[in-house]
């Protein structure tokens, strides 16, 4: 069996402070035919960062989901704001911030970067749900794991 050398596995990102920074290169995938980011892909560029930020905390949905009271987090609500396209090649970090939980609702706020100019602001609601599709506080263990990342903290 052969292991990939740290360096070889993909990026979850880093912390500075209670901002997860996470990197994304802008692939001919991810653009239209202008060359320029199709507007759905920042969804998909966001909801990667915000996954990675738990991997990093030490939470992994599928950990969530397969336990003994399994819960999944579902986006309730997102408002975007694009400001400038990024383009094929170049190079952007998303920068998170879990900043409260509610009950069963978490509140998360994430913008796309291109060096230091500002791409696109995301405000999301993400809702904890059982695998019903109910409303579920999440445990105990998952808030005091985020508590430090939070603005109510």
């Amino acid at each position: 069996m052969s292991i990939t050398p740290l360096s070889e596995q993909p990026s979850i990102g880093a912390f500075h402070g209670r901002e997860h920074h996470y990197p994304i290169r802008v692939f001919y995938e991810d653009t239209d035919f202008t060359g320029v980011v199709y507007y759905a892909n920042y969804l998909r560029f966001f909801e990667r960062a915000r996954s990675s930020f738990f991997r990093l905390v030490g939470l992994k949905h599928a950990e969530l989901w397969d336990g003994d009271d399994p819960m999944a987090f579902v986006i309730r609500k997102i408002n975007l704001d694009y400001k400038k396209p990024a383009r094929i090649d170049d190079h952007l970090t998303i920068i998170t911030t879990y900043d409260t939980f509610k009950g069963a609702r978490l509140w998360v706020s994430q913008a796309a970067y291109r060096g230091d100019e500002l791409l696109v602001t995301a405000h999301s609601e993400a809702a904890s749900i059982t695998p019903a599709g109910r409303p579920k506080r999440a445990p105990k263990v998952m808030i005091e794991m985020l508590r430090p990342y939070l603005l109510d903290s």
